[in-house]
């Protein structure tokens, strides 16, 4: 499957922002799909998944309660709907793909399926 990530932009502190993963090639629905970030610098990490049916989801505590990871199998799109957001929410995201097992739900080796990255930037 072959992903495309778009809705990065430049936007201030406490605002929002949409981010979209779509899908062409193999249908999405037979896949778990997650978001990593990567801010300068830094090593890239795990921002939230859900699993092939929508279970889940998953969210790395820094971001729970401000993010919301959703999909939508007949468009074959996931998207990360972002609120209050926060200079330490700058980085490059990137979409994923893969059938990651519990253990490696978090865990880049867990896909296998990658988007280009999308760069959003939270000014203070």
């Amino acid at each position: 499957v072959q992903l495309q990530a778009s809705g990065g932009g430049l936007v201030q502190a406490g605002g929002s922002l949409r981010l979209s993963c779509a899908a062409s090639g193999d249908p999405l629905s037979g896949y778990s799909v997650a978001w990593f970030r990567q801010a300068p610098g830094k090593e890239r990490e795990f921002v939230a998944a859900i699993k092939v049916l929508g279970s889940g989801p998953y969210y790395t505590d820094s971001v729970k309660g401000r993010f919301t990871i959703s999909r939508d199998n007949a468009k074959k799109t996931v998207t990360l709907q972002m609120n209050s957001l926060k200079p330490e929410d700058t980085a490059t995201y990137y979409c994923a793909a893969g059938r990651p097992i519990l253990t490696t739900l978090r865990q880049e080796r867990g896909y296998n399926s990658w988007g280009q990255g999308t760069l959003v930037t939270v000014s203070s």
